[in-house]
């Protein structure tokens, strides 16, 4: 679950539960003074209702006392007026069964105050009250009463569910919006870390934020900050590379013309030593081409011929070509599947970065085995997978096989490791070509793909 999902539920849960303790402090605020006030107007208005008839049957007679108890049933909150004797007999109520209400009858004509008895599942009360008639007769006067209903918090008319969906629809967009407010600088921040880790360092993202001046807001100032120095730390550094490779080439070519004017005039006994500095000078210039060319890949530039290539035929002729190199060292390389296909791009970028990725699997594989290439044209994408049967990597350094001038572990000596550029430059060679290089350990050995962008021709690739 991202973390947009994440605050926007916490907001609603939050906004859901301050709504339910509005609700409940609304019912339980309102719910004891309503029924307090209510218990006292029952018992006052059945006082009231009990004297007046006893005033009335003295006055009128049994007739006015029966107009006078129609007069009390016709309110809505008054559901039954009956009037039973201290001998269980109802008087003016026809169909009322005494038997239920004996033990209020009773109480009532003990206490002499109005006696009050609920019924939750009727939602109704009971009240009774004593009263006496001038010929010495006593009866309670009972009275049920619809007890008070409390209004729904979004009262009881039919638009109250209209008003339920423009709550949860306010909830949810307010959500949202303070949901997205929080996480949007954050995914923009992903974004641009991920940018820059894939090689663009010019990338910046606190302009993206807008006006904020928040935490997050001083957290993209950093990451920009950050992100400036690491860029004038790479771009000095490539800088220096290709500064001191140019500087490097004038005296190393003045050191040739040297050691071939001294090779000429040189006896047996000095000649082994001339060989070596020949060799090493080689090297040397060798390794100043590659820092060279390393150091324009990494500047971006795209200044080189593009044309559409056979890249079959090409990954057949570098096979052939670092097989032939191989089999002087008791190894092979065998082309396992080579599909027809076609790209646009630098003949020398891409044969150099097959070769390089394939003359480092023929250093490491073991004596005795073959690398294995193969071609696959799938969906549009030309896939090179060239796969040695060495020793492997660390997992934890595959991610470092393409930087400049780095070296697993125990190949660090120049023997077996080599200059250290080979994987860095056909990194760069591909990535020039909108392509993607990458490695990973096999179970018997290390596979590096490369995958570059077919041409299509008359609807095919």
């Amino acid at each position: 679950m991202n973390l947009f999902v994440k605050i926007f539920l916490w907001f609603l849960a939050a906004l859901a539960l301050m709504v339910s303790v509005v609700v409940f402090l609304n019912w339980t605020v309102q719910t004891e003074p309503v029924v307090s006030r209510w218990r006292v107007s029952v018992r006052n208005q059945t006082t009231i209702y009990a004297e007046t008839a006893a005033q009335v049957y003295t006055a009128e007679g049994e007739a006015g006392l029966g107009t006078f108890l129609e007069r009390i049933r016709k309110p809505e909150n008054i559901g039954e007026v009956d009037l039973i004797g201290e001998n269980g007999k109802v008087w003016m109520s026809e169909g009322v069964a005494a038997e239920n209400y004996k033990e209020l009858v009773a109480k009532a004509l003990a206490s002499d105050t109005v006696e009050i008895e609920s019924n939750p599942e009727a939602a109704t009360s009971v009240s009774a009250k004593m009263l006496t008639l001038p010929n010495g007769e006593r009866f309670v006067l009972i009275v049920r009463w619809e007890r008070p209903r409390f209004t729904p918090f979004f009262g009881e008319s039919p638009l109250r569910y209209v008003r339920y969906g423009a709550l949860l629809l306010t909830a949810l967009v307010l959500c949202w919006l303070l949901a997205k407010y929080l996480a949007s600088p954050i995914g923009k921040l992903r974004m641009a870390t991920q940018r820059f880790a894939d090689g663009d360092l010019s990338t910046r993202v606190a302009d993206q934020l807008g006006g904020r001046r928040d935490e997050l807001a001083s957290l993209a100032k950093d990451f920009d900050l950050m992100a400036e120095r690491i860029e004038g730390l790479v771009t000095s550094q490539q800088r220096l590379s290709r500064d001191v490779s140019h500087e490097l080439r004038s005296p190393l070519a003045r050191m040739n013309v040297a050691l071939e004017i001294a090779k000429q005039r040189s006896n047996g006994d000095t000649s082994t030593f001339f060989q070596r500095i020949e060799i090493e000078s080689q090297r040397l210039n060798g390794m100043i081409s590659r820092l060279l060319t390393l150091s324009k890949l990494e500047s971006g530039s795209k200044d080189f011929d593009q044309r559409e290539l056979n890249l079959r035929s090409l990954v057949e002729q570098v096979a052939a070509d670092a097989d032939f190199e191989a089999n002087a060292k008791n190894r092979s390389v065998n082309i396992v599947r080579a599909d027809d296909c076609r790209v646009v791009g630098s003949d020398s970028l891409i044969r150099s970065a097959v070769e390089n990725v394939l003359r480092n699997a023929i250093r490491y594989t073991k004596e005795g085995t073959a690398v294995e290439v193969s071609l696959a044209n799938t969906n549009g994408k030309a896939t090179v997978l060239i796969v040695d049967h060495g020793e492997g990597v660390p997992e934890s350094e595959l991610a470092n096989l393409f930087r400049p001038f780095y070296r697993v572990g125990e190949a660090r000596d120049r023997g077996s490791g080599g200059t250290g550029l080979g994987l860095a430059i056909a990194q760069q060679a591909i990535l020039a070509h909108d392509g993607k290089i990458s490695a990973k350990n096999q179970s018997d050995g290390l596979a590096v793909e490369i995958v570059l962008n077919c041409v299509r021709t008359n609807g095919k690739v």
